[in-house]
């Protein structure tokens, strides 16, 4: 009796230090999970309340954590100063553009590696995959030298073509076209269902969610994209949305309103982080499925 009962205390006290270990691994845990939260969440926030100051308070010694007057006209200013509708539009123009011809290059390409049989095809993909370990500035500085030759400087061409081709994409789309059972592909020949019509109607709509993630992706690229665009198209008329917002706020003394600027940048954000939050689910479902099989 006296054994069971000291098992027992045992028992409840390896019980006990479990729990403790257990409430003090799960402490830590979200102690460092809200550490790094605000540690990238923290430039935005100050984006924000810069955006909302006055140049002066802005320019203060020590900085204050929450503007003493909140200029909301700041954000009307910005969009007026930086002529941010021409922005949006050319933005937004080389963004559909350049999403919709490389979704027809992707999806045709990924289809070709992953179904149709020609002499040297793992060979030709494995030399395409090699160039994903060759730096981008590489690609840059030839394809400036060709576009210069070709006569496409501050067009709407140098900004969609050069980059139309995505080996990534390409790969990303061809891992989820090997998913579906080569069984499918089979029988439409028999049926005498032509490549294309298959690739429409059976393998485009199952490997939706990856199609929408490249095109999500695609278009955040194109709204992002700053070097090459500066280096090829920097004019008025052409300007993207990065580019634009680089010197728009510029005064003749050479000093930057960077109160004016932070309102510039947030306007520019506010689409981002609406595709982030309302289709960030088909992101994580179209890249996770296409790399369930090699």
């Amino acid at each position: 009796m006296a054994n069971r009962i000291m098992q027992e205390h045992d028992m409840r006290i390896v019980s006990a230090r479990q729990r403790i270990i257990k409430g003090g691994v799960k402490f830590f845990t979200y102690a460092f999970l809200i550490f790094i939260a605000i540690v990238v969440l923290f430039p935005f926030y100050w984006m924000v309340i810069s955006s909302l100051k006055t140049i002066e308070e802005y320019r203060l010694n020590i900085p204050t954590f929450f503007p003493k007057k909140i200029m909301f006209s700041n954000y009307l200013r910005a969009f007026t100063t930086a002529n941010l509708g021409r922005l949006f539009v050319n933005t937004m123009i080389v963004g559909v553009a350049s999403t919709l011809l490389s979704l027809v290059i992707t999806v045709l390409s990924a289809f070709a590696f992953a179904r149709l049989e020609f002499k040297g095809r793992d060979m030709m993909f494995a030399l395409l995959l090699a160039t994903m370990m060759i730096p981008g500035e590489l690609f840059t500085i030839t394809n400036y030298a060709t576009v210069t030759q070709l006569g496409w400087m501050n067009t709407y061409k140098v900004l969609i073509i050069p980059f139309l081709v995505s080996v990534f994409y390409i790969y990303l789309l061809r891992q989820n076209f090997l998913q579906i059972p080569n069984e499918l592909y089979l029988a439409a020949k028999v049926d005498g269902t032509s490549d294309i019509k298959y690739l429409w109607r059976v393998m485009v709509p199952l490997s939706l969610p990856t199609l929408i993630s490249i095109t999500i992706l695609k278009m955040m690229g194109a709204w992002n994209s700053y070097i090459w665009p500066r280096l090829v198209a920097n004019d008025e008329a052409h300007r993207l949305i990065t580019n634009g917002l680089r010197n728009a706020f510029t005064q003749a003394s050479g000093d930057v309103d960077y109160p004016l600027q932070m309102a510039a940048v947030a306007i520019v954000s506010i689409p981002l982080f609406l595709v982030f939050i309302f289709l960030r689910k088909y992101i994580m479902a179209g890249v996770s499925r296409s790399g369930i099989k090699g």
